[in-house]
């Protein structure tokens, strides 16, 4: 028997994030064991009229297949699949995972080929830009552990983070975005950190449950050669199989000239010359989920944390476009709660947020209190 909050989050994904019509095709891609989502998403998508296919990869398996993979290979992969993604209306991501560190030791010479050959056409070319898509984390006992929480506990956390209203969330997100659209300047200032940049005349985008579960962010990007500054990163960040702690980096004109992470200063650099445009930054975004507090090493929830911001070295996206094009794309999350040393953000010499709080009327609807 399907647990109720599954299907409850089942008709939010159909119903709400992709508002899943008649005749529509929608494909359901998942990496885990447990089929109760897909098998409640099946229900649902029948229900509307729509068509439902089912694509299923283990992380085990694409790493065992990512360890002696090459270019030609990920290039002929695409060939076929470009074509059926493009042949969908909808997208669904259930992804999870047994183990964090699955593709820690992959070369990263095989991983940068994956994006590029593969991830890239396929995704980013087609699904992001022209679908309607949502992509989810799926409760693990190792999410659980990353998350510092009982297996049970973690559950309920989730169905809560997950299932909150989005359409409260999406109408108390429209005075930031009115803001974003008018802003200029933007100064960021905290611990390790004092960053300048520009976001003139690039759109300011909700995220309000129609594209990532959990959702609950306002993103756009810097122009790309505005970034003066240094920050420092205090989320733990997983990326290509690697965690990494207090990443620093110093940019010049758009570019990153410096970036540290401690002992794994070699691999972070490895990763920022995968390409040019992986030393420049590709969004920036302020996170608003009253539900998400901690970082637990899975983006979709990290960037998410309420009184957060991230500041993402690589490919900027198509629906706030400072023309950035990379293989990477990297939400490295700096939280400015007090108990992360606080910080203040201003709009063109206004302060918005101090200590990860909204200070503005018109932005206090995104405060936590308001949203639970």
């Amino acid at each position: 028997m399907i647990d109720n909050r599954v299907k409850k989050l089942a008709k939010i994904i159909v119903n709400y994030s992709i508002e899943v019509k008649k005749g529509e095709k929608v494909l359901i891609d998942t990496t885990i064991d447990d089929i109760s989502l897909a098998t409640a998403l099946i229900d649902e998508i029948y229900k509307k009229g729509g068509m439902p296919f089912v694509n299923f990869m283990d992380n085990r398996i694409l790493r065992k297949i990512l360890m002696k993979s090459n270019a030609e290979m990920w290039k002929l992969k695409a060939k076929y699949d470009a074509p059926f993604m493009e042949d969908m209306d909808c997208y669904v991501a259930i992804r999870g995972h047994l183990n964090v560190a699955e593709f820690g030791d992959v070369p990263s010479k095989r991983l940068a080929e994956y994006q590029k050959e593969w991830l890239h056409p396929v995704h980013m070319e087609i699904r992001v830009p022209k679908k309607k898509w949502v992509v989810m984390r799926w409760p693990s006992p190792s999410f659980a552990q990353s998350a510092n929480m009982p297996t049970e506990k973690f559950e309920d956390f989730f169905f809560n983070v997950c299932t909150l209203d989005y359409s409260k969330m999406s109408k108390a997100m429209d005075p930031l975005v009115d803001l974003m659209n008018k802003t200029d300047k933007v100064h960021i200032k905290g611990k390790g950190t004092d960053l300048t940049f520009s976001i003139k005349d690039i759109p300011a985008i909700k995220c309000d449950g129609k594209m990532n579960i959990p959702d609950g962010e306002v993103f756009t990007a810097p122009v790309k050669n505005s970034v003066n500054g240094y920050l420092t990163y205090n989320a733990r960040t997983l990326y290509q199989g690697t965690i990494f702690d207090e990443i620093y980096l110093e940019f010049k004109d758009g570019k990153i000239v410096k970036a540290e992470a401690g002992k794994k200063t070699e691999r972070l650099n490895q990763i920022l010359d995968t390409d040019e445009g992986a030393r420049y930054i590709g969004e920036f975004a302020l996170g608003l989920n009253p539900y998400v507090e901690e970082p637990m090493l899975d983006i979709l929830f990290d960037e998410k944390i309420k009184g957060s911001f991230h500041f993402t070295p690589g490919n900027a996206y198509d629906e706030a476009d400072n023309g950035n094009r990379s293989a990477i794309h990297w939400d490295m999350v700096c939280i400015q709660r007090p108990e992360y040393g606080g910080g203040e953000i201003y709009f063109d010499g206004k302060l918005i947020r101090k200590d990860g709080l909204f200070v503005i009327p018109e932005l206090e609807p995104l405060n936590p209190e308001n949203l639970k």
